[in-house]
C-alpha cells in the first residue's frame, strides 16, 4: 500500500536570496542574518559575480548594494529588469547614494525597494517576507 502524502503539510519551499556588497563582513552579516529566518542566502562581492548567478539559477529576491566595482549595483538592476520574464525581488541598498534623486533612479532603475545604510535586519526581513504573500507577484511586475 502506498503513503498518500497531503500537499498541505509540506514544508514551503525556502525562497533564494542573494546578497551582493563589496564589503565581505556586510555580505556576509547580511546572510547569516537571512539564514536565520529561514532563507537560503548566497554572499556575492561584485556586480559581475551576483549577475552570473542570477542569470544561472533565478533567485527570489536580490539584495544590490549600489557602490560596487566593475559592475554598480544601478546596472545590475537594470540587467535584471532588460532580461524580463520572472523577475526576483530587487532591493538597493547604499550608504553612499541617500539623495531623494538616488532613490528616483533607484526606481528608475528597476529596483522595488531601496534601502539606506546601516540597514535595518528588521526592516529587509519585512520587504523579503512579502514574497511568502501568494499575491508577491504583484509586486515585482
Amino acid at each position: 500500500m502506498s503513503e498518500v502524502r497531503d500537499e498541505s503539510t509540506k514544508a514551503p519551499r525556502r525562497l533564494r536570496v542573494f546578497v551582493a556588497d563589496d564589503h565581505r563582513d556586510t555580505a556576509l552579516t547580511t546572510v547569516a542574518i537571512l539564514l536565520d529566518d529561514g532563507y537560503e542566502a548566497r554572499a556575492f562581492n561584485s556586480g559581475r559575480d551576483v549577475m552570473k548567478a542570477v542569470i544561472e539559477s533565478s533567485p527570489d529576491a536580490v539584495v544590490l548594494d549600489i557602490d560596487m566595482p566593475e559592475i554598480s549595483g544601478w546596472q545590475v538592476a537594470q540587467t535584471i529588469r532588460a532580461r524580463g520574464g520572472r523577475l526576483p525581488l530587487i532591493i538597493g541598498i547604499s550608504g553612499y547614494y541617500t539623495k531623494g534623486s538616488d532613490i528616483a533612479l533607484a526606481e528608475m532603475s528597476g529596483f522595488h525597494h531601496y534601502l539606506v545604510k546601516p540597514v535595518s535586519p528588521k526592516e529587509l526581513v519585512r520587504l523579503l517576507s512579502l514574497l511568502r504573500d501568494p499575491a508577491a507577484a504583484a509586486i515585482r511586475a
